[in-house]
């Protein structure tokens, strides 16, 4: 069972958000729009499955994953959410929805592929500000959340193991190059 992530983060905390440097708003808006679509992949995955070990899966998974959302909902402004909102919305759901084409094997892979890339994503930042040796609190929550999606991660690599063959490869690949392309997008929009 997951714990509650935001019980030892407080958004008063944090800096105002407004006041980060560019870069950082710009990283801190495509993890607000990772984390949307994050929601959405699960959404997509029990509006369709009916499997009960993949309605476990994905309902303890979203739990977190709406924690994290609902923790940068309160702490960025609407100004500095991405202006694509919808668009990761329908893709996260799309995507949830699309992993089932593969069953379980499927789920697993496309969770284990999102959330290798997202732990990747976090550790960027966070060695960004390490070395910038700023916003301490900033990095304690990439952390905390990085530990959060690095735990999906691990959960969907066990219950999907076993000998991944060229399609599985290609997928992973493709799912890896989707979730950069749309860190850019987010980035900036």
């Amino acid at each position: 069972m997951n714990m509650p992530v935001t019980a030892a983060l407080a958004v008063e905390d944090m800096p105002q958000a407004q006041a980060l440097e560019k870069r950082l708003q710009g990283d801190l808006r495509s993890d607000h729009a990772g984390e949307t679509g994050a929601v959405w992949i699960y959404r997509g995955i029990l509006a369709l499955s009916r499997d009960p070990e993949i309605r476990t899966f994905a309902s303890e998974h979203l739990e977190t994953e709406q924690q994290h959302l609902a923790f940068f909902d309160d702490w960025l402004p609407p100004a500095l959410h991405s202006k694509l909102l919808p668009m990761w919305r329908l893709a996260g759901w799309m995507l949830g929805a699309v992993s089932l084409l593969g069953g379980r094997r499927g789920v697993y892979l496309t969770i284990d592929a999102v959330e290798t890339f997202v732990v990747e994503h976090y550790q960027e930042q966070i060695e960004y500000l390490q070395a910038q040796r700023e916003h301490r609190e900033v990095r304690a929550v990439l952390r905390r959340f990085q530990r959060d999606e690095d735990h999906h991660r691990a959960d969907a690599a066990e219950r999907g193991s076993g000998k991944e063959g060229w399609i599985a490869r290609r997928w992973r690949s493709v799912v890896g190059e989707g979730s950069r392309l749309a860190v850019v997008a987010a980035r900036r929009l």
